[in-house]
Protein backbone atom coordinates (compact mmCIF):
# COMPACT_ATOMS: atom_id res chain seq x y z
CA UNK A 1 0.00 0.00 0.00
CA UNK A 2 1.03 3.35 -0.81
CA UNK A 3 0.64 6.01 2.02
CA UNK A 4 0.24 8.64 -0.38
CA UNK A 5 -1.79 7.20 -3.29
CA UNK A 6 -3.99 5.04 -0.95
CA UNK A 7 -4.58 1.02 -1.43
CA UNK A 8 -3.80 -0.14 -4.61
CA UNK A 9 -5.83 -2.79 -6.91
CA UNK A 10 -4.47 -6.01 -5.60
CA UNK A 11 -4.47 -4.73 -1.80
CA UNK A 12 -8.16 -3.78 -2.22
CA UNK A 13 -8.35 -7.55 -3.94
CA UNK A 14 -6.80 -8.82 -1.67
CA UNK A 15 -9.12 -7.23 1.56
CA UNK A 16 -12.22 -8.18 -0.52
CA UNK A 17 -10.79 -11.92 -0.99
CA UNK A 18 -11.12 -12.18 2.79
CA UNK A 19 -14.90 -12.03 2.95
CA UNK A 20 -15.68 -12.76 -0.58
CA UNK A 21 -16.90 -16.40 -2.61
CA UNK A 22 -15.43 -17.86 -5.18
CA UNK A 23 -17.56 -18.21 -8.23
CA UNK A 24 -17.87 -22.57 -7.18
CA UNK A 25 -19.19 -21.30 -3.87
CA UNK A 26 -21.61 -19.00 -5.19
CA UNK A 27 -22.77 -21.65 -7.63
CA UNK A 28 -22.59 -24.24 -4.33
CA UNK A 29 -23.97 -21.89 -2.00
CA UNK A 30 -27.50 -20.77 -4.70
CA UNK A 31 -27.72 -24.69 -5.02
CA UNK A 32 -28.27 -25.55 -1.32
CA UNK A 33 -30.12 -22.57 -0.89
CA UNK A 34 -33.15 -23.65 -3.16
CA UNK A 35 -32.90 -27.09 -1.91
CA UNK A 36 -32.89 -26.19 1.28
CA UNK A 37 -35.78 -23.42 0.69
CA UNK A 38 -37.74 -25.71 -1.49
CA UNK A 39 -37.40 -28.95 -0.22
CA UNK A 40 -36.05 -28.71 3.75
CA UNK A 41 -38.35 -25.67 5.19
CA UNK A 42 -41.49 -26.96 4.70
CA UNK A 43 -40.85 -30.09 6.42
CA UNK A 44 -39.60 -27.84 9.76
CA UNK A 45 -43.28 -27.85 11.51
CA UNK A 46 -43.90 -31.68 11.30
CA UNK A 47 -40.22 -32.81 12.35
CA UNK A 48 -40.56 -30.36 15.51
CA UNK A 49 -43.88 -31.35 16.21
CA UNK A 50 -43.84 -35.22 16.04
CA UNK A 51 -39.70 -35.27 16.88
CA UNK A 52 -39.69 -36.60 13.14
CA UNK A 53 -37.01 -37.40 10.82
CA UNK A 54 -37.94 -38.13 7.40
CA UNK A 55 -36.50 -42.01 7.01
CA UNK A 56 -35.28 -41.11 3.38
CA UNK A 57 -33.87 -37.93 3.97
CA UNK A 58 -30.12 -38.63 3.93
CA UNK A 59 -30.45 -40.88 1.12
CA UNK A 60 -32.25 -37.68 -0.68
CA UNK A 61 -29.53 -35.14 0.97
CA UNK A 62 -26.81 -37.62 -0.74
CA UNK A 63 -28.67 -37.26 -4.03
CA UNK A 64 -28.59 -33.99 -4.17
CA UNK A 65 -25.22 -33.30 -3.18
CA UNK A 66 -25.70 -32.44 0.32
CA UNK A 67 -23.34 -34.56 1.66
CA UNK A 68 -19.21 -35.04 1.80
CA UNK A 69 -18.74 -31.83 1.22
CA UNK A 70 -14.77 -32.14 2.30
CA UNK A 71 -14.60 -35.74 0.69
CA UNK A 72 -12.82 -36.33 -2.45
CA UNK A 73 -14.76 -36.32 -5.81
CA UNK A 74 -13.52 -39.97 -6.76
CA UNK A 75 -15.19 -41.37 -3.65
CA UNK A 76 -18.84 -39.39 -3.87
CA UNK A 77 -17.97 -36.21 -2.49
CA UNK A 78 -17.55 -32.71 -3.59
CA UNK A 79 -14.16 -31.91 -2.93
CA UNK A 80 -14.29 -28.85 -1.02
CA UNK A 81 -12.30 -27.10 1.75
CA UNK A 82 -13.91 -26.90 4.89
CA UNK A 83 -15.13 -23.27 4.89
CA UNK A 84 -17.38 -24.21 2.12
CA UNK A 85 -18.95 -27.29 4.26
CA UNK A 86 -19.67 -24.64 6.70
CA UNK A 87 -21.15 -22.29 4.65
CA UNK A 88 -23.71 -25.49 3.46
CA UNK A 89 -24.32 -25.87 7.20
CA UNK A 90 -25.09 -22.63 7.44
CA UNK A 91 -27.76 -22.16 5.34
CA UNK A 92 -28.91 -25.77 6.13
CA UNK A 93 -29.61 -24.10 9.54
CA UNK A 94 -31.25 -21.33 8.09
CA UNK A 95 -33.86 -23.33 6.45
CA UNK A 96 -34.16 -26.16 8.82
CA UNK A 97 -32.25 -26.24 12.14
CA UNK A 98 -33.08 -29.65 12.93
CA UNK A 99 -31.62 -31.10 9.32
CA UNK A 100 -28.80 -28.33 9.93
CA UNK A 101 -28.00 -29.98 13.29
CA UNK A 102 -27.91 -33.99 12.27
CA UNK A 103 -26.11 -32.88 8.69
CA UNK A 104 -22.89 -31.28 11.14
CA UNK A 105 -22.89 -34.16 13.04
CA UNK A 106 -22.68 -36.56 10.00
CA UNK A 107 -20.87 -34.63 7.84
CA UNK A 108 -18.31 -32.83 9.63
CA UNK A 109 -18.12 -34.64 12.86
CA UNK A 110 -17.79 -38.37 11.34
CA UNK A 111 -17.05 -38.03 8.07
CA UNK A 112 -14.70 -35.12 8.03
CA UNK A 113 -13.39 -36.70 11.74
CA UNK A 114 -12.37 -39.93 9.56
CA UNK A 115 -11.45 -38.01 6.60
CA UNK A 116 -8.69 -36.33 8.86
CA UNK A 117 -7.56 -39.19 11.16
CA UNK A 118 -8.90 -42.48 9.34
CA UNK A 119 -6.40 -45.15 7.23
CA UNK A 120 -7.08 -45.15 3.58
CA UNK A 121 -8.68 -48.41 4.02
CA UNK A 122 -11.54 -47.12 6.70
CA UNK A 123 -12.12 -44.21 4.53
CA UNK A 124 -12.56 -45.81 1.20
CA UNK A 125 -14.65 -48.61 2.85
CA UNK A 126 -17.35 -45.80 4.94
CA UNK A 127 -16.80 -42.47 3.44
CA UNK A 128 -18.68 -43.53 -0.10
CA UNK A 129 -21.96 -44.58 1.80
CA UNK A 130 -21.28 -41.39 3.91
CA UNK A 131 -21.49 -39.02 1.03
CA UNK A 132 -24.22 -40.55 -0.60
CA UNK A 133 -26.68 -40.99 2.48
CA UNK A 134 -27.00 -45.20 2.30
CA UNK A 135 -24.61 -44.34 5.29
CA UNK A 136 -25.64 -42.30 8.25
CA UNK A 137 -22.76 -40.59 10.66
CA UNK A 138 -22.89 -39.80 14.09
CA UNK A 139 -19.85 -39.32 16.96
CA UNK A 140 -19.87 -40.75 20.62
CA UNK A 141 -17.80 -38.58 23.40
CA UNK A 142 -20.07 -37.25 26.16
CA UNK A 143 -21.43 -39.75 28.52
CA UNK A 144 -23.85 -38.95 31.87
CA UNK A 145 -20.52 -38.32 34.21
CA UNK A 146 -18.36 -36.81 31.26
CA UNK A 147 -19.71 -33.31 29.72
CA UNK A 148 -17.24 -30.52 30.09
CA UNK A 149 -14.59 -33.05 31.50
CA UNK A 150 -15.53 -35.37 28.44
CA UNK A 151 -11.93 -36.81 28.58
CA UNK A 152 -10.62 -36.96 32.10
CA UNK A 153 -14.16 -37.87 33.20
CA UNK A 154 -14.57 -41.07 30.34
CA UNK A 155 -15.79 -44.44 31.53
CA UNK A 156 -16.46 -46.26 28.19
CA UNK A 157 -14.04 -48.49 28.55
CA UNK A 158 -11.93 -50.85 25.43
CA UNK A 159 -10.00 -53.36 25.89
CA UNK A 160 -7.64 -55.43 23.48
CA UNK A 161 -8.97 -59.47 22.82
CA UNK A 162 -7.58 -60.89 20.20
CA UNK A 163 -8.31 -59.40 16.95
CA UNK A 164 -10.91 -57.05 18.55
CA UNK A 165 -11.25 -54.78 21.26
CA UNK A 166 -14.64 -55.24 24.03
CA UNK A 167 -16.42 -52.34 24.34
CA UNK A 168 -18.17 -51.26 27.54
CA UNK A 169 -19.81 -47.95 28.40
CA UNK A 170 -22.58 -45.17 27.85
CA UNK A 171 -22.83 -42.28 25.32
CA UNK A 172 -25.21 -39.72 25.62
CA UNK A 173 -26.74 -36.87 24.16
CA UNK A 174 -25.70 -38.20 20.74
CA UNK A 175 -27.14 -36.42 17.23
CA UNK A 176 -28.06 -38.72 15.15
CA UNK A 177 -27.73 -41.94 17.50
CA UNK A 178 -30.84 -43.32 17.03
CA UNK A 179 -30.65 -43.31 12.97
CA UNK A 180 -26.90 -43.85 12.48
CA UNK A 181 -25.17 -46.99 10.87
CA UNK A 182 -21.65 -45.87 12.15
CA UNK A 183 -20.84 -44.20 14.96
CA UNK A 184 -17.32 -42.98 15.69
CA UNK A 185 -16.78 -43.43 19.62
CA UNK A 186 -13.83 -42.73 22.22
CA UNK A 187 -13.03 -45.26 24.83
CA UNK A 188 -10.44 -46.02 27.55
CA UNK A 189 -7.58 -48.32 26.52
CA UNK A 190 -5.24 -47.36 29.48
CA UNK A 191 -7.12 -45.83 32.54
CA UNK A 192 -3.67 -45.48 34.11
CA UNK A 193 -2.92 -42.97 31.13
CA UNK A 194 -6.09 -40.62 31.74
CA UNK A 195 -6.90 -38.47 29.42
CA UNK A 196 -4.10 -39.51 27.44
CA UNK A 197 -5.27 -43.35 27.39
CA UNK A 198 -7.91 -42.57 25.19
CA UNK A 199 -8.59 -44.31 21.46
CA UNK A 200 -10.86 -43.94 18.77
CA UNK A 201 -13.03 -46.65 17.07
CA UNK A 202 -15.75 -46.76 14.04
CA UNK A 203 -18.08 -48.82 15.33
CA UNK A 204 -20.69 -50.20 13.20
CA UNK A 205 -24.43 -49.92 15.11
CA UNK A 206 -25.09 -53.64 13.73
CA UNK A 207 -22.58 -54.67 15.71
CA UNK A 208 -23.75 -56.94 19.00
CA UNK A 209 -23.64 -55.58 21.93
CA UNK A 210 -24.60 -51.82 20.96
CA UNK A 211 -28.20 -50.93 21.56
CA UNK A 212 -29.72 -47.17 21.75
CA UNK A 213 -30.36 -47.34 24.96
CA UNK A 214 -33.37 -44.53 24.25
CA UNK A 215 -34.36 -41.65 22.33
CA UNK A 216 -34.19 -38.33 23.90
CA UNK A 217 -36.97 -35.73 23.99
CA UNK A 218 -35.46 -32.33 23.43
CA UNK A 219 -36.79 -28.96 23.79
CA UNK A 220 -35.42 -27.36 20.35
CA UNK A 221 -33.43 -29.37 17.42
CA UNK A 222 -36.79 -31.81 17.92
CA UNK A 223 -36.82 -33.25 14.16
CA UNK A 224 -33.35 -34.26 15.03
CA UNK A 225 -32.45 -37.17 16.21
CA UNK A 226 -30.68 -37.45 19.81
CA UNK A 227 -30.09 -40.96 22.23
CA UNK A 228 -28.01 -42.48 25.02
CA UNK A 229 -26.33 -45.50 23.31
CA UNK A 230 -24.94 -48.70 25.27
CA UNK A 231 -22.20 -50.66 24.58
CA UNK A 232 -22.24 -53.96 26.62
CA UNK A 233 -19.52 -56.58 25.41
CA UNK A 234 -19.87 -54.91 22.24
CA UNK A 235 -17.02 -56.27 19.79
CA UNK A 236 -14.91 -54.00 17.42
CA UNK A 237 -12.32 -55.25 15.18
CA UNK A 238 -9.14 -54.02 15.96
CA UNK A 239 -8.87 -52.17 12.64
CA UNK A 240 -11.86 -50.19 13.31
CA UNK A 241 -9.26 -48.43 15.14
CA UNK A 242 -8.43 -44.55 14.18
CA UNK A 243 -5.15 -44.02 14.30
CA UNK A 244 -2.33 -45.95 17.16
CA UNK A 245 -3.54 -46.65 20.66
CA UNK A 246 -3.77 -44.13 23.31
CA UNK A 247 -3.50 -41.29 20.74
CA UNK A 248 -7.75 -40.70 20.36
CA UNK A 249 -7.01 -37.55 22.34
CA UNK A 250 -5.37 -35.59 19.29
CA UNK A 251 -8.71 -36.71 17.44
CA UNK A 252 -10.79 -35.30 19.83
CA UNK A 253 -9.39 -32.00 19.97
CA UNK A 254 -8.74 -31.43 16.65
CA UNK A 255 -12.13 -32.02 15.93
CA UNK A 256 -13.93 -29.92 18.73
CA UNK A 257 -11.88 -27.01 16.80
CA UNK A 258 -13.41 -27.66 13.74
CA UNK A 259 -16.83 -28.37 15.02
CA UNK A 260 -17.09 -25.30 17.11
CA UNK A 261 -15.94 -23.57 14.15
CA UNK A 262 -19.14 -24.94 12.38
CA UNK A 263 -21.35 -24.50 15.25
CA UNK A 264 -20.72 -20.44 14.33
CA UNK A 265 -21.92 -20.64 11.02
CA UNK A 266 -25.02 -22.80 12.51
CA UNK A 267 -25.76 -19.53 14.38
CA UNK A 268 -24.78 -17.32 11.78
CA UNK A 269 -27.37 -18.89 9.58
CA UNK A 270 -29.91 -19.23 11.99
CA UNK A 271 -29.48 -15.67 13.66
CA UNK A 272 -29.97 -14.56 9.91
CA UNK A 273 -33.60 -16.32 9.72
CA UNK A 274 -34.65 -14.71 13.03
CA UNK A 275 -34.07 -10.81 11.22
CA UNK A 276 -35.77 -12.03 8.25
CA UNK A 277 -38.70 -12.80 10.44
CA UNK A 278 -38.74 -10.05 12.86
CA UNK A 279 -38.68 -8.03 9.52
CA UNK A 280 -41.61 -9.44 7.98
CA UNK A 281 -43.99 -9.34 11.08
CA UNK A 282 -42.91 -5.27 12.18
CA UNK A 283 -44.16 -5.06 8.55
CA UNK A 284 -47.73 -6.79 8.68
CA UNK A 285 -47.70 -6.23 12.48
CA UNK A 286 -50.08 -2.75 12.97
CA UNK A 287 -50.49 -1.16 16.03
CA UNK A 288 -52.10 2.45 16.90
CA UNK A 289 -52.74 2.50 13.04
CA UNK A 290 -49.35 2.10 11.91
CA UNK A 291 -47.02 -0.63 11.41
CA UNK A 292 -44.70 -1.59 14.13
CA UNK A 293 -41.96 -1.61 11.83
CA UNK A 294 -42.13 2.48 11.73
CA UNK A 295 -41.85 2.47 15.94
CA UNK A 296 -38.41 4.01 16.63
CA UNK A 297 -37.76 1.56 19.28
CA UNK A 298 -38.69 -1.81 16.56
CA UNK A 299 -36.27 0.14 14.72
CA UNK A 300 -33.83 -0.34 17.30
CA UNK A 301 -34.48 -3.48 17.75
CA UNK A 302 -33.79 -4.61 14.28
CA UNK A 303 -30.50 -2.25 13.96
CA UNK A 304 -29.16 -4.57 17.05
CA UNK A 305 -30.11 -7.70 15.16
CA UNK A 306 -28.64 -7.16 11.61
CA UNK A 307 -25.39 -5.87 13.61
CA UNK A 308 -25.11 -8.97 15.52
CA UNK A 309 -25.55 -11.33 12.65
CA UNK A 310 -23.04 -9.61 10.55
CA UNK A 311 -20.66 -9.25 13.54
CA UNK A 312 -20.42 -13.41 13.87
CA UNK A 313 -20.71 -13.37 10.63
CA UNK A 314 -17.48 -11.97 10.50
CA UNK A 315 -16.49 -13.37 13.23
CA UNK A 316 -16.73 -16.97 12.16
CA UNK A 317 -15.22 -16.43 8.65
CA UNK A 318 -12.38 -15.38 10.36
CA UNK A 319 -12.41 -19.05 11.82
CA UNK A 320 -13.24 -21.06 9.45
CA UNK A 321 -10.41 -19.44 7.27
CA UNK A 322 -8.03 -20.52 9.64
CA UNK A 323 -9.73 -24.20 9.32
CA UNK A 324 -8.76 -24.25 6.01
CA UNK A 325 -5.80 -26.90 5.32
CA UNK A 326 -5.82 -27.69 9.15
CA UNK A 327 -2.93 -30.22 9.27
CA UNK A 328 -3.99 -33.68 10.08
CA UNK A 329 -3.87 -34.12 13.90
CA UNK A 330 -3.11 -30.54 14.05
CA UNK A 331 -5.56 -28.32 16.35
CA UNK A 332 -6.77 -28.56 20.10
CA UNK A 333 -3.95 -26.12 20.79
CA UNK A 334 -2.80 -22.72 19.61
CA UNK A 335 -4.45 -19.82 17.70
CA UNK A 336 -6.43 -22.25 16.03
CA UNK A 337 -7.63 -23.72 19.54
CA UNK A 338 -8.56 -19.88 20.70
CA UNK A 339 -10.08 -18.69 17.55
CA UNK A 340 -12.55 -21.37 17.01
CA UNK A 341 -13.64 -21.16 21.13
CA UNK A 342 -13.59 -17.43 20.47
CA UNK A 343 -15.97 -17.57 16.84
CA UNK A 344 -18.23 -20.36 18.61
CA UNK A 345 -18.48 -18.20 21.73
CA UNK A 346 -19.14 -14.89 20.14
CA UNK A 347 -21.97 -16.12 17.45
CA UNK A 348 -23.98 -18.23 20.31
CA UNK A 349 -24.57 -14.89 22.32
CA UNK A 350 -25.58 -12.92 19.00
CA UNK A 351 -27.76 -15.54 18.18
CA UNK A 352 -29.47 -15.78 21.06
CA UNK A 353 -29.28 -11.78 21.48
CA UNK A 354 -30.83 -11.74 18.25
CA UNK A 355 -33.57 -14.40 18.07
CA UNK A 356 -34.18 -13.08 21.87
CA UNK A 357 -35.12 -9.67 19.98
CA UNK A 358 -36.72 -10.94 17.38
CA UNK A 359 -39.26 -12.96 19.35
CA UNK A 360 -39.96 -9.78 21.80
CA UNK A 361 -40.89 -8.43 17.97
CA UNK A 362 -43.35 -11.09 17.35
CA UNK A 363 -44.91 -10.84 20.87
CA UNK A 364 -47.86 -13.26 21.78
CA UNK A 365 -47.12 -15.33 18.48
CA UNK A 366 -43.56 -15.95 19.35
CA UNK A 367 -44.71 -17.06 22.37
CA UNK A 368 -46.88 -19.82 20.34
CA UNK A 369 -45.07 -23.41 19.86
CA UNK A 370 -46.06 -23.82 16.68
CA UNK A 371 -44.14 -20.51 14.81
CA UNK A 372 -40.92 -20.63 13.58
CA UNK A 373 -39.56 -17.92 15.02
CA UNK A 374 -40.72 -19.99 18.37
CA UNK A 375 -38.89 -22.66 17.12
CA UNK A 376 -35.41 -20.71 16.43
CA UNK A 377 -36.22 -19.39 20.34
CA UNK A 378 -35.81 -23.25 21.43
CA UNK A 379 -33.16 -23.69 19.61
CA UNK A 380 -30.92 -21.55 20.64
CA UNK A 381 -29.67 -22.76 23.73
CA UNK A 382 -27.86 -25.58 22.91
CA UNK A 383 -25.76 -23.58 20.67
CA UNK A 384 -24.07 -22.41 23.95
CA UNK A 385 -24.03 -25.25 25.43
CA UNK A 386 -22.93 -28.03 22.50
CA UNK A 387 -19.21 -28.68 21.71
CA UNK A 388 -18.26 -26.69 25.03
CA UNK A 389 -20.18 -24.68 27.19
CA UNK A 390 -19.89 -21.01 26.74
CA UNK A 391 -18.14 -20.90 30.13
CA UNK A 392 -15.52 -23.86 28.37
CA UNK A 393 -14.86 -21.67 25.69
CA UNK A 394 -13.80 -18.66 27.78
CA UNK A 395 -11.53 -21.01 29.65
CA UNK A 396 -9.84 -22.17 26.49
CA UNK A 397 -9.90 -18.29 25.47
CA UNK A 398 -8.24 -17.06 28.64
CA UNK A 399 -5.67 -20.46 28.91
CA UNK A 400 -3.87 -19.09 25.24
CA UNK A 401 -3.41 -16.32 25.97
CA UNK A 402 -2.04 -16.42 29.41
CA UNK A 403 0.21 -19.20 27.50
CA UNK A 404 1.73 -16.76 25.37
Amino acid sequence: MNAHTGPSIEDIAAIKANYALNDEQRAIIDHVDRVAREILHPLQEKMDAEEWWPEDLFSKMGELGLLGITAPVELGGSGQDEFTQALVSEILSKWNPAVGLSHGAHDNLCLNNLLRNGSQGQIEQYVPGLCNGTLVGALGLTEPGAGSDALGSMATTAVRDGDDYVLNGTKIYITNGPIADIVLVYAKTDKSKGAKGISAFIVETATPGFTVAQKLDKMGFRGSPTGELVFQDCRVPAGNMIGAENTGVSVVMSGLDLERAMVASMCVGMAERALELALEYSQLREQFGKPISQFQMMQSKLAEIYVDVESARAMSYRALAACVGLPRGAGGRGEIHKLTAAACLYAAEAFNRSVTAACHIHGGSGYMQDTEINRLYRANKLLEIGAGTSEVRKIIIAEELLRG
